[in-house]
């Protein structure tokens, strides 16, 4: 077995004017090829911590049978629910392929395919690119309006699946319709999976985050690649 890894994702800022004073994990996909043992391990780790709240980037599930889908949801179960905080869940193609499995994933999870929330002063909205490569005009519409509405927090982030910003910002282009909002509101970090691979970026101060994985099996080798089982954890104090 592979040595888990925790990378640190530190937001931080001194005498800022906000009640922001929490810690929280990011999870990084569990299937496409789970590999025995890690997502348990992952999860150990993480409890021990005594995080305020949990979020993956997707991928919970291996998926692609209706059939199968719900019991591999409860299978899970018994891994989250030993530990006393909130886990918030972004929906991977693994995780929602057909209308049946996205009303699984709402059930299971407790929430829509696409939501938001609070953590104190901190802002989270989560998005659903599962069956799509980019976002959606309805998921873009849905960023702008929660965005607007949440303008004076700080900091805030943003979660999805498919991280296709990827080859916007190797071409060193920000004018793609997503890094467009994110600019005007004001949004800090922008945070994907699906790849199995540690990857990050900064355009225009907004940091852009590929989750490695946290027990799907990597595509690759070397840590200094961004290929080893980890999960993020999250220090926010301030803005």
């Amino acid at each position: 077995m592979r040595l888990l890894i925790a990378s640190i994702l530190v937001a931080f800022a001194l005498g800022a004017q906000t009640n922001n004073d929490f810690r929280f994990a990011i999870v990084g996909d569990r299937t496409g090829g789970a590999v025995k043992g890690i997502y348990e391990g992952i999860w150990r780790q993480i409890g021990e911590l005594k995080p305020d709240f949990a979020i993956n980037v997707g991928d919970t599930i291996e998926g692609g049978n209706d059939a199968r889908a719900e019991a591999e949801w409860r299978e899970l179960r018994p891994i989250w629910s030993r530990y006393g905080f909130p886990f918030y869940f972004t929906p991977g193609n693994h995780d929602i392929w057909s209308e049946r499995s996205l009303k699984i994933y709402e059930k299971e999870t407790g929430h829509k395919s696409f939501y938001s929330f609070n953590c104190q002063n901190a802002h989270f909205t989560i998005l659903d690119n599962s069956r799509t490569l980019e976002l959606g005009e309805d998921q873009l519409k849905f960023l702008e309006e929660d965005l607007k509405r949440n303008q004076d927090r700080s900091p805030k982030f943003v979660f999805f699946h498919k991280p296709y910003w990827i080859g916007f910002l190797k071409l060193g282009s920000g004018e793609f319709p997503l890094h467009q909002l994110a600019r005007k509101y004001g949004v800090g970090y922008i945070v994907s999976g699906h790849a199995h691979q540690y990857m990050r970026m900064t355009r225009d101060g907004i940091v852009y985050l590929a989750v490695g994985s946290s027990g799907g099996a990597l595509k690759g080798e070397g840590a200094s690649q961004g290929h080893f089982f980890h999960f993020i954890w999250g220090v926010m104090k301030g803005t």
